[in-house]
């Protein structure tokens, strides 16, 4: 599966975008992350089998569903997962980052509705230091990639080249990353802007930073079987990922449906877009019969 198309489902507040690849029986529905667009499951679609389709949604607010209003919660996310994974008869749900967290919420208010989870490096509660206002737990997490949102770049280039920069994305550079990025340059008047809506990332960060308990508690009550994959390094390529340690271990102590691995030598990005751990992801998608 090497080249998408764009589809269009029906969501109570609109129509909202998706990327697919393939066409066969098989579906798996796939979210992205907090300032994300479809185009980083890019990868992912490349390694699944012939018989099967991925349908990789713009989440509200983002990529080529940026005009659908608000409100942009985790849980109004939740529920345009539901309406697609409904309308394709997805047998898998997979979030990568913020999607991890919305696909959690898609089977705690509607358990069962998707057979089985996919969780890539997401979906856990996030250690908040306390004292600490939301906002600034927020900047410090992706502070870069939310002043992007906030940047008009001279051409597309220039907006690519932000991604280039990035100290877990250029290292790692590829023809994906390159996709991936130019999917996302708006093109305005002024110059070339990031499609990802502010409003809707801070809405559902915030939500993650003050809803920990809640999020534990649906972890531990998974309705369907889930699988977390997990990278080992951070959102700047940092030693240490974005889950601690501590909290995958008490996650999977205390959840009798959550199994975990590891993608080795990964960032929060390349655990999705790097072409061998796309396979690891692709192979959990798939699962087993």
């Amino acid at each position: 599966m090497t080249s998408s198309t764009s589809e269009h489902f029906d969501v109570d507040v609109g129509r909202i975008h998706a990327l697919t690849w393939g066409s066969g029986p098989r579906v798996a529905v796939a979210l992205h992350g907090i300032t994300a667009n479809a185009m980083s499951w890019a990868a992912v679609a490349r390694h699944l089998p012939a018989d099967w389709r991925l349908v990789a949604l713009d989440l509200r607010g983002r990529g080529r569903s940026r005009d659908l209003p608000a409100p942009f919660g985790v849980d109004d996310l939740a529920r345009d997962a539901r309406d697609v994974v409904a309308a394709t008869g997805a047998e898998v749900l997979a979030g990568h980052s913020l999607g991890a967290y919305v696909a959690l919420g898609v089977d705690r208010l509607f358990p069962g509705t998707a057979p089985r989870l996919v969780l890539v490096d997401g979906g856990l509660p996030l250690p908040v230091p306390p004292g600490v206002e939301v906002d600034a737990v927020l900047d410090a997490a992706v502070g870069p990639m939310i002043e992007r949102l906030r940047t008009t770049y001279a051409d597309e280039q220039a907006y690519v080249e932000f991604f280039r920069a990035h100290p877990a994305m250029g290292p790692y550079w590829s023809d994906d990353f390159e996709a991936y990025a130019r999917y996302d340059a708006l093109v305005t008047a002024d110059g070339v802007r990031a499609r990802a809506q502010e409003d809707a990332v801070r809405t559902s960060g915030r939500e993650l930073v003050l809803r920990g308990e809640e999020i534990a508690a649906a972890v531990r009550d998974l309705a369907v079987p889930a699988h977390l994959l997990v990278a080992p390094r951070g959102m700047l390529d940092q030693a240490g990922g974005m889950l601690p340690e501590a909290a995958v271990a008490t996650a999977r102590a205390e959840s009798e449906r959550l199994t975990v691995a590891e993608v080795p030598d990964t960032n929060h990005y390349t655990v999705l877009v790097g072409d061998t751990a796309a396979q690891q992801v692709a192979a959990a998608l798939v699962g087993s019969r």
